[in-house]
This record gives C-alpha cells, structure tokens and sequence, in this order.
C-alpha cells in the first residue's frame, strides 16, 4: 500500500470518471468517520446512510491516481507532453503568453499552472503568496491493525496534532497521517516499530486492536499557502496546489484542487466557440470564487487546530458541549456531511453564480 493517499469526495470520484481514469483506479471506500478527542468525553460520527448515500468516499492510493492520469494524457492525440522540463520563463503580452522550456518556447492563448506548491509557473511572474505556518510536521506510515479498519476513517484530535487512521483495500491495512510538532515526528520516526506501535495503539485507545506490523515512516513539513490571486495575469490561472496548500487534517487538499478543475471545465464550456480563452477580465469572477473558497477552508482548517489544542477545562467543556450539539443536529449535520463531500452549496454554490458574472461581464 503506498504511503501517500488521496481522500476522494463523491464529487471528485464523479470528475475523475468523467475523465475516464476512475475505473483504472482501486479505491478503498468508507461508510463511516469517527472523530473524538484526547480530552474529549463524546465524539462525532458521520455515516453515509445519514445522507443517502453508499458511502462518505474513498481513500486512493496517490501513485494510482498519478499514474492513471498521466495514462489517459498520453493517449490524448491532441496533447503533447514534455516531461521534468524546468521552467525558465513565463512573458504574458496582449494577446498570448509564451512559455520558456530548455528544449522549447510554447505560445499560447491560456496557461494554466497546474505545477504544484513549488510551481515554476508562479515563481517566473513572482506571484506573491502568504505563508500560513502550521508549526507541524506530518508523520506517515502504514500499519497492520489486529482489528482491522471496518470501512471507517478514524480520526483523534490529540493536544499535540490530529491523528488520522484511513482504510485500504485491504481489511486490516490502514494508513496513518499523524500531524505533530517536528520534534515529536523525528522522535516518532527513529523509534523502532515495537515502541511506535505501543505508542500509536495508546493514541488510539486501542479502539482498533493492536498495532502488529509498521511500514517505513516519512516525515514532512506541513504548510498552508495562498496566492494573492488565482489569475494573477489575464493569460494565466494558478489552480491546485500551485495556488493554495491546504493542512490534511480534513483531507480536503486534492478535492478542493479538483474542484477547480471542474469550475475551470464549465467555464470554458460557457464560452462560446472560437472566443479567446485569455481575454481580459474572463476569469476574474473564477479567480475570487476559488480564492474565497480556499480562504475559508484555510481558516477552518486553523481554527480547528487552535480549538482542539486547547487544554483548559472551560475550552474541553465548550467543545465537548459543541461536539454533542452537533452530534445531535440531525439537518444541520447532514448539511455538515454534504459541503465535506463537496456536494453542498458552498461547495458547489459559488461556481454557477461566478460564471454567470463572467459570462455577463465578457459579453459587456
């Protein structure tokens, strides 16, 4: 099982068989989250059947996806690939933009930088960003569970950092994303799998049996990033992690960088045949819908952290008071449930009214 997963929303699995890469894909899909506490005296459940559904989503393991969809890219007769090129040069003019490559200078109407969180694309226009420091590192492994995992992704909220344990394939191979100052990582990391195993199962309050067997652990920083603006120029867009890094706790990452894709597709289909991709003021309206939905998932994301962080007794009793409220909310939660798997109206909202500014707005 590859160390590295991405956690798939209904909505992303629907994007991603659009593409016709999902059936070459072996996803391990879950009908239940558990989320609680170290201090905590309740706990949250989410399960599919609250909202109509088979299942809350699927865990896909990275390299598959990576693999499927440059797959599906090389079979594409109209799109030509130069792989592990540089970027030297990004120059936008009036009417295109041209792209820089040691072997090659491509001109286009639109560039779209799909390049990651060390995009080359940004560095080139010297896009500013603002950094949102996490102060955790996230430690990633694989391991056996005496229990196995049952279809539920668990997840315990620790003073130290959340910890996530995520089903695959196989019943009782579980991944595990455990964010956590540096410190605590690198201690955990060196440990040998006997004394990390005893230490993951007490996290855990052995809820899935024993820990029998550890895989190799990685350790890497954990940041959050935004760029200033997602069409920083009027012939380029910044999208995925080329436009914001996402803490994983919530597994949001991957699927917010899917969602653009998908307003990105109904955008281009909105404009008419023959228009330039690239005009002035096209995307303006897509631009602030993606940069105010990564804004409120960056500060969902810290306000998490610093909530469940908190140690004093009056903060564990709001949130334990918090957590049963919402436990209980019935509509509320089930709203809760969709805008997580992407299929609420923040979520999907924003797009449609975006397009329809875009659309008003090129005509004019």
């Amino acid at each position: 099982v590859d160390v590295r997963n991405v956690a798939v929303s209904p909505a992303s699995q629907a994007l991603l068989e659009q593409a016709g890469v999902w059936q070459a894909l072996g996803p391990a899909p879950y009908q239940r989250m558990c989320v609680w506490e170290e201090r905590g005296t309740g706990q949250l459940e989410f399960t599919a059947a609250q909202v109509g559904r088979a299942e809350l989503g699927w865990i896909c393991e990275h390299s598959e996806v990576v693999c499927a969809l440059w797959t599906a890219l090389a079979a594409m007769d109209n799109v030509e690939l130069r792989v592990g090129e540089e970027v030297e040069a990004v120059a936008v003019a009036e009417d295109a933009v041209t792209l820089t490559l040691p072997s090659a200078t491509v001109v286009a109407r639109l560039l779209i930088a799909a390049d990651g969180s060390r995009s080359g694309v940004r560095a080139a226009l010297g896009v500013p960003v603002t950094e949102k420091p996490t102060g955790h590192h996230a430690l990633a492994t694989v391991v056996r569970l005496e229990h196995g995992h049952g279809g539920v992704a668990w997840q315990r909220f620790l003073l130290d950092g959340p910890l996530a344990v995520l089903p695959s394939r196989e019943p009782h191979l579980a991944s595990i994303v455990w964010s956590q100052p540096a410190q605590q990582a690198e201690r955990r990391a060196g440990q040998d799998a006997a004394e990390f195993a005893v230490e993951l199962e007490g996290c855990l309050e052995r809820r899935l049996g024993g820990v029998l067997t550890v895989d190799r652990r990685l350790v890497f920083p954990v940041s959050q990033m935004l760029v200033d603006s997602f069409n920083p120029e009027p012939r380029v867009l910044l999208v995925g992690d080329a436009a914001r890094s996402i803490h994983p706790l919530a597994g949001l990452g991957a699927n917010v960088g899917f969602e653009d894709v998908r307003e990105l597709v109904a955008n281009v289909r909105d404009v008419g045949a023959g228009e330039d991709l690239g005009a002035a003021g096209l995307w303006k309206s897509f631009a602030w819908q993606r940069r105010a939905r990564a804004q409120m998932i960056l500060a969902l994301m810290t306000g998490l952290r610093r909530v469940y962080s908190e140690p004093g007794p009056l903060a564990t009793l709001l949130r334990n008071t918090g957590v049963a409220w919402l436990d209980r909310s019935g509509p509320l939660k089930q709203q809760f449930i969709r805008e997580a798997l992407g299929l609420g109206p923040l979520a999907q909202g924003l797009g449609p009214l975006a397009r329809g500014v875009d659309a008003i707005a090129h005509r004019w």
